[in-house]
């Protein structure tokens, strides 16, 4: 798939295309209905299906010092938007030049003769523009006068609440791995380089693979059953702490997965570490032999809950 930066005018081969435009991080289940709609078009005319995604997410521009949120990389949606069958990813640059693009310009210097679109799907509740000055009614009214299509794709429901990505936080902060995945329609996942850390996890007979969290959302701190997907395809099965280790000193955040039956050299490579569920929080033992002995039993129940996995 191609990646495409929204500073630059679209080549002429992907002018005329539809497109998908949302922050669209996470990519759940609402999001995936939007990207359809666009793809569904797309076929259907013979046109190229692009996704636009903003990076970095317009709340971080605004609020540059809120706590850190993301639940999917560039990578991660490059890869997904492919999946669901898009052509390219055009990733817009949030700076204070788009901050301050009015509705007005954003569609018709950008949508229309920057990246050349012939149709544009949102979702029902996106908005754009200087002070959020656009929306979808907007859009329509532009559309009718300007010639291209636009379409407006209703929110997704699940238990009678519209899936969001304000949801899939509330539940990864919670600890509920279940809700987080079936509204995202797959477990959530952190990607990172296995990095060397103290040794603490080998010395106590469970060698973990140290992952910084980065700008991903920190769900609850405890213990997890995971599984990890190494670069070249295999996928290993194991439970992960994530936290400050109140064990040991000094305190340091870190995404520790230890996998089982698994002694191989981690260090450097990229992994993908799923959260599967939630085992219990994270707490401080008075020695070294009640927490090997609490690792041990965390293992015995990852291993029953990853049954099947």
């Amino acid at each position: 798939m191609i990646r495409l930066d929204g500073h630059d005018r679209i080549a002429a081969a992907l002018r005329g295309g539809v497109i998908a435009l949302g922050n669209f991080d996470g990519f759940h289940a609402g999001h995936q209905a939007v990207v359809g709609r666009a793809v569904h078009h797309a076929k259907d005319d013979g046109r190229p299906a692009i996704v636009a995604t903003f990076d970095p997410h317009p709340v971080r521009f605004f609020k540059p010092d809120a706590p850190p949120f993301r639940l999917t990389t560039l990578d991660q949606r490059q890869e997904l938007f492919a999946a669901a069958g898009a052509d390219a990813m055009l990733v817009l640059p949030f700076d204070a030049g788009l901050a301050n693009t009015s509705a007005q310009d954003f569609i018709t210097e950008l949508l229309l003769d920057r990246y050349g679109a012939a149709g544009v799907v949102t979702g029902a509740d996106f908005v754009f523009g200087k002070g959020r000055g656009g929306n979808v009614v907007t859009l329509a009214d532009h559309a009718r006068r300007l010639g291209f299509f636009t379409e407006m794709v209703a929110p997704v429901d699940d238990a009678a609440e519209a899936v969001s990505s304000s949801r899939i936080r509330d539940a990864l902060r919670a600890g509920d791995c279940a809700t987080a995945a079936r509204l995202l329609t797959r477990p959530f996942t952190v990607r990172g380089i296995v990095q060397h850390g103290d040794k603490n996890g080998r010395l106590l007979g469970f060698p973990t693979a140290n992952i910084d969290m980065g700008s991903y959302l920190r769900p609850r701190y405890g213990i997890y059953a995971v599984t990890g997907t190494l670069s070249d395809g295999r996928v290993l099965k194991g439970a992960a702490n994530l936290g400050i280790r109140p064990s040991f000193d000094p305190p340091r955040e870190l995404l520790e997965p230890h996998f089982f039956d698994f002694s191989g050299d981690l260090y450097g490579q990229p992994i993908d570490v799923a959260f599967h569920a939630f085992l219990r929080p994270e707490a401080k033992f008075d020695t070294m032999d009640a927490l090997m002995a609490q690792i041990a039993a965390d293992c015995d129940q990852a291993k029953i809950l990853l049954t099947g996995v």
